[in-house]
């Protein structure tokens, strides 16, 4: 039997003979428990009641995950919410702060866009530039933010933040296949004039605070504004690079002057250094009640992020024993950086809406979000990987046009975005309706989002004769448009059944107007010195490569300095894609208490396409033909989902369980990276030499659709009360996704470094009779993991809180997140020195809190990260055999303080 259909009959069983029991202990319970609802009418809450084991009652969450205000443990769906106390107890200030803490959730700043990955039951997006989507959405308020920045937004004074697993095809934003976060702000009341203040001290000079300040003007308006601002240095140990190649046998003689770029190479603090935190946000949020029945709400919200970006760091434990391990002394978070990280990002965001009740069984909601962000950022790609190695020089200096390229000493490379901006408009309109046992919601949505951006890719030595490579993407208008239409009802067609049945209509469309590509890696072009610089014709008297301080400002980084590289290709384009989505669904109410429920639903991501290219790079095919103009387009991404959940509170209300079993079924997944396009025949027909084995093949940046997956999972959550003060929490997931029906897949992985190594050859080029697969090194990936999926997550957690004399209380409070092995590519690369996977690990995170009598004010020390684990949430070869990694953050230890008033 095949593995995913047997791991999918396992599930079933071991998921019908829960219920099975569940539902017998739940009659059971019925008729024991005086709480129980007798009657054959759907059951109310249950009312609260002294527990008889000296255990607290577990409090009634609410959520929204159905546009409704539903308890959590009412709801048909796999979510799970986060309070603020909750969120200030982990230390999260941003959504990343949370990976670990839900099943099968893994949440990682990726370094690139200043965007935040999110992979929900092992579907995520890879794409986080302007012509890429989420494949989470991620909400504020139930309004749609279409880029991943957006999910760096610091969380604060939130009411809730509430994250759903599995694909949100009818009632939330724009589709998503892998699921849905929502950031529920505190909203302003009427209660009376109040606020708080907290301040956060912590290591590596971290400074933190927020205030929340409440106003109730009169019976009709309330204001409520919220600031905070966080402040750390890097915890890198970030070092200048000045680097100067030194092999005098093949032509590298030392002159005094660094060789990489030192256009940027200032002297900086701490404070400054990549993994640092330099944020603010502030929010202002007004509600206004113009009668019983209407109320008007608005919020502008600002975040400022001038922080210098995340790191990638040398793997040195990988490469240990080998000819690429690091120079003796190295430390394990030692950057060699000659471009500091520099970020200025600004989202300003204004919210506004009305919420009417046209009568007591009909409400009509209306909101609209308009959001404006700004961002420039540079970044160090290279960080000083692949500057300890004359030996990797396999050419002869200066080489020739026709000879060996040669591999130079010095890697040096930087990517700026130079000027962008993301302005989006969301439109949301909704019309909830009771009648009779029938509840509906409908309503219509529309996102418009306009981007332009100018950025540039540079690598400063390019071989083989050391001048400037180096790319310019101007795109001054590039259009995202979706149209939704969606309906959801529920039918309680039984006294204890509730059926569900929604769809919805999307339409989505990008274009990009005007856009142009200025630059390439041309050889011998020295279009980048903008005049300001001549190295000479390589081979004759007097030729020398540029020293890093040769270049200058001047150089590149403008579009009038790229028009020196001559016609820009346009990339004028448009496509368009619409689907039908739907959710079915069916719950049974086995007491107050106790629900179950079944589900089928679908969700889906709309296509894109790439920058205009000819499909043989200019080149004659290997059929010797001419290539095609493409833009290389992608389609949509679908996902269905397969649904058994279980959900109840027990033991007299001290216990909440929640238990999901799924199947999905994911197909045409959207990858991005560096993929094959074509086979080419060479300049002068020329085989390819030695050193460039590949010099035949095509192959850019791109996304593609490829093959499907299976995805069988069990989720578990729990919130124990055993006895007074204590509080037992945690969550298990496992999940086992299943690649197949990727023929395509193409084994290049560091194929030299492998033979070298005495690893896994890569495969033998295909050159077969199918011209879809030629020049591929096929390997067949069927029964894979997705990337970044550990098959097992544990997640725990207890406190216990303890009466002092005279009001005061002091929790201790313990946490402990166990991630089993994790692969980080498709190929599930599990070789010696260069694997690309993390070894299963755990975090721990302790903290002990005072509270005042009355809540007046807190204290609280913690520290995370307690074992100083140094786990990577990616890892990867690069410049040859030298590996690199982002690791989870270091520990981190302090004090909160805070107040109310």
């Amino acid at each position: 039997m095949h593995p995913t259909k047997r791991s999918l009959m396992s599930l079933a069983v071991a998921s019908a003979c829960s219920l099975a029991a569940w539902s017998a202990h739940a009659q059971a319970g019925a008729a024991a428990d005086p709480n129980a609802n007798s009657t054959a009418s759907a059951p109310a809450e249950a009312p609260t009641v002294g527990p008889v084991n000296g255990g607290d009652q577990i409090p009634e969450v609410k959520v929204t995950a159905t546009r409704y205000s539903t308890s959590l443990l009412r709801t048909p769906l796999a979510v799970s919410a986060f309070s603020q106390d909750q969120l200030t107890r982990k230390g999260a200030t941003s959504l990343k702060d949370l990976t670990g803490e839900i099943p099968n959730v893994v949440i990682d700043s990726t370094g690139l866009d200043s965007a935040v990955q999110i992979t929900i039951r092992g579907i995520t997006s890879t794409n986080f530039t302007e012509t890429g989507d989420p494949a989470v959405g991620f909400h504020v308020d139930g309004m749609y933010s279409p880029r991943p920045q957006g999910a760096q937004a610091l969380m604060f004074d939130v009411d809730q933040v509430e994250v759903l697993r599995g694909p949100q095809g009818t009632l939330f934003g724009r589709n998503s296949t892998g699921g849905s976060i929502n950031v529920i702000s505190a909203k302003p009341d009427f209660s009376g004039n109040y606020g708080r203040a907290n301040v956060d001290i912590g290591n590596y000079r971290k400074k933190q605070i927020s205030v929340v300040q409440n106003i109730a003007v009169n019976d009709q308006l309330a204001l409520r504004g919220t600031f905070m601002k966080v402040k750390r240095d890097g915890y890198a140990n970030q070092m200048r690079d000045l680097s100067e190649a030194n092999a005098p046998a093949l032509g590298w003689i030392p002159n005094g002057k660094p060789d990489v770029d030192q256009r940027f190479n200032a002297v900086i603090g701490k404070d400054k250094f990549y993994t640092n935190q330099d944020q603010w946000a502030a929010r202002l949020s007004a509600l206004y009640k113009v009668n019983a029945d209407l109320t008007l709400k608005a919020a502008y919200e600002h975040f400022q992020d001038n922080g210098a970006g995340g790191a990638d760091f040398r793997d040195c434990d990988a490469t240990a024993g080998t000819r690429y391990a690091c120079a003796p002394g190295t430390g394990k978070w030692d950057l060699l950086i000659n471009v500091p990280g520099q970020v200025d990002m600004q989202i300003r965001t204004l919210r506004t809406g009305l919420s009417w009740t046209i009568n007591p069984t009909t409400t009509f909601d209306y909101t609209f979000q308009v959001a404006d962000q700004k961002r420039a950022e540079i970044t160090d790609d290279d960080k000083g990987m692949q500057h300890a190695a004359p030996f990797q020089i396999n050419g002869a200096y200066p080489n020739s046009a026709t000879g060996n390229w040669g591999t130079w000493p010095l890697k040096d490379v930087f990517h700026r975005t130079l000027d962008s901006r993301y302005l989006s408009t969301v439109h949301e309109a909704q019309l909830k309706q009771t009648l009779g046992p029938l509840q509906y919601v409908a309503g219509l949505f529309w996102m418009h989002e306009r981007n332009r951006i100018d950025y540039e890719m540079t690598e400063t030595i390019q071989k083989p004769f050391g001048d400037v490579g180096s790319v310019l993407y101007h795109q001054p208008n590039r259009q995202v448009d979706a149209k939704a239409l969606f309906a959801q009802g529920d039918w309680k067609f039984a006294p204890t059944w509730t059926g569900t049945l929604g769809a919805r209509y999307s339409k989505d469309s990008k274009e990009d107007k005007g856009g142009k590509v200025y630059g390439a890696n041309w050889i011998g072009n020295a279009a980048y010195y903008n005049g300001l610089y001549s190295q000479g014709t390589p081979g004759t008297p007097g030729f020398h490569v540029h020293d890093g301080t040769d270049l200058t400002p001047a150089m590149g980084g403008s579009v009038d300095a790229y028009r020196l590289y001559g016609p820009a290709t346009s990339n004028d384009h448009k496509e368009t894609w619409n689907k039908v989505t739907w959710r079915v669904g069916l719950q049974k109410q086995f007491t107050a208490n106790q629900m179950a429920y079944a589900s089928v639903s679908t969700g889906y991501k709309a296509g894109g396409f790439a920058d205009k290219t000819d499909s043989c790079n200019y080149h004659l095919c290997a059929d010797g033909k001419p290539g095609v103009v493409t833009f290389l387009p992608y389609g949509p991404e679908t996902v269905t989902n397969y649904e058994l959940g279980y959900k109840g509170k027990f033991l007299n209300n001290t216990l909440s369980l929640s238990a999901t079993a799924f199947f999905m079924k994911y197909k045409d997944m959207q990858l991005t990276g560096t993929y094959f396009i074509n086979q080419i025949i060479p300049d002068a027909g020329l085989p390819c030499p030695a050193d460039q084995p590949k010099c035949d093949v095509y192959e850019a940046w791109r996304t593609i659709n490829v093959g499907k997956v299976d995805i069988p999972g069990l989720e578990l959550e729990w919130d124990w009360r055993p006895w007074h003060g204590a509080r037992f929490g945690g969550g298990f997931a496992y999940i086992n996704t299943d690649v197949h029906d990727f023929r395509e897949f193409s084994d290049d992985y560091q194929c030299d470094v492998r033979t070298e190594l005495g690893l896994p050859a890569c495969p033998p080029a295909y050159n077969g009779p199918d011209k879809a697969l030629i020049g591929r090194r096929l390997y067949n990936i069927d029964g894979n993991h997705l990337p970044n999926t550990p098959k097992f997550q544990v997640n725990l957690n207890f406190s216990q809180e303890f009466t002092l004399p005279n009001g005061y209380r002091i929790t201790p409070y313990v946490k402990v997140n166990w991630r089993d092995k994790a692969y980080f590519d498709l190929r599930n690369s599990d070789f010696a020195n260069i694997g690309r996977y993390q070894k299963a690990y755990a975090i721990g995170d302790v903290s002990a809190r005072l509270d005042a009598p009355s809540d007046k004010w807190y204290a609280e020390l913690y520290v995370r990260n307690v074992a100083d684990s140094h786990a990577a949430l990616n890892r990867d070869s690069v410049f040859g055999g030298f590996m690199k990694a982002h690791y989870v953050e270091p520990r981190m230890f302090g004090v909160r303080v805070g107040a109310e008033y």
